[in-house]
């Protein structure tokens, strides 16, 4: 089988490799649709993500869905949950498996992801897909999934108002589902204007430029943050991963409101006005990956809730797969897919 395996940072090698062999508990999938996360560029651009870094040539590739190719569940479309959790630890028994001490995650460290022909995987991380989910909306099920945890931690007020700081899929995904929970008022906040464009697409109610907000500490661009948002909104949702997203998304709320900070930053760092974060009395929540949301990440899917197929810009198979990682790199697009069996 073809395998595209990460040596160093943009050395991505598709090599021949033999098929693997399930194990009890295990199923065999012929794998079809992978999508590029924003992590995975990390690991392709810099060799490393947040404090984990490349040690041995890895598969990258955990937004994925397949053909289970053998066994009493053969040829059933599956969605691949990409987190093996430990189910013993302390955060595993409280019920925070995206927490779990011990967690082996797809395209992590030693563990191989999906960008190759065939994979095992633990059988009850194969969620059955419906017949109208597709296979590239299946693999888009876990930015999904990591966007409705988002929103889970946001604790929006019924009819309430929020921001969203970077609208890459993860941002675009959490307005859809702010706008199918009923917000009221949603400011997407993007420095990309294709990306502002898809935003007001996915039901953002206004859509502004971050460099109109100027640069700086907090305060910048107050008198245009006053004017979009009045005394602030209920909840702002950063997905931009560096410190201005931070600091636009704590200037947008109001006071006593709630920061949820889903952007993984370059340099494993996150900095920002301290003072004015307390006068406001901020709660800052932070995101790890998603917990045990596939089911209505896929009743979501399956309803035509959150439209998942037009976020996909490019598709590619795995003989092309170093080009995608460049192009996902030069985000000129939203959503790359690969296709293995391509």
């Amino acid at each position: 089988m073809r395998v595209a395996r990460l040596h160093a940072v943009g050395d991505l090698r598709v090599a021949q490799e033999p098929v693997p062999a399930a194990e009890p508990g295990t199923a065999l999938v012929r794998v079809t649709a992978v999508g590029i996360c924003g992590s995975d560029l990390h690991w392709w651009e810099e060799g490393a993500i947040g404090d984990a870094k490349i040690v041995d040539p890895v598969v990258p590739g955990h937004e994925g869905a397949g053909v289970i190719a053998e066994g009493p569940r053969r040829g059933e479309r599956v969605a691949i949950d990409p987190a093996i959790a430990c189910e013993t630890c302390r955060a595993c028994r409280d019920g925070y498996r995206n927490l779990c001490y011990r967690i082996r995650f797809s395209g992590h460290g030693d563990t191989d992801g999906m960008m190759r022909e065939f994979m095992t995987w633990p059988a009850d991380l194969l969620h059955p897909l419906p017949d109208q989910v597709s296979d590239v909306d299946g693999a888009m099920l876990e930015p999904l999934g990591v966007a409705v945890h988002s929103v889970d931690l946001g604790h929006l007020p019924f009819a309430g108002t929020a921001a969203v700081v970077g609208c890459g899929p993860i941002g675009l995904l959490v307005i859809a589902l702010l706008k199918a929970a009923g917000a009221s008022y949603v400011l997407a906040i993007e420095p990309l204007a294709h990306r502002r464009e898809a935003a007001a697409r996915y039901g953002a109610d206004q859509v502004a430029d971050s460099g109109s907000f100027g640069s700086g500490s907090f305060g910048s661009g107050d008198a245009l943050m006053r004017e979009l948002t009045g005394f602030g909104v209920d909840v702002a949702f950063e997905a931009a991963g560096n410190d201005a997203g931070v600091e636009l998304a704590m200037a947008s709320v109001r006071p006593g409101g709630r920061v949820v900070l889903a952007g993984i930053p370059g340099d494993d760092t996150i900095r920002f006005g301290a003072s004015a974060a307390r006068r406001k009395g901020l709660t800052i929540a932070m995101v790890r990956r998603m917990n045990e949301v596939y089911p209505r990440a896929i009743s979501l899917a399956a309803r035509g809730a959150v439209d998942l197929g037009s976020m996909v810009s490019t598709r590619a198979g795995l003989g092309e797969v170093q080009e995608a990682f460049a192009g996902g790199s030069r985000r000129t697009g939203l959503k790359v897919m690969i296709e293995p069996q391509r």
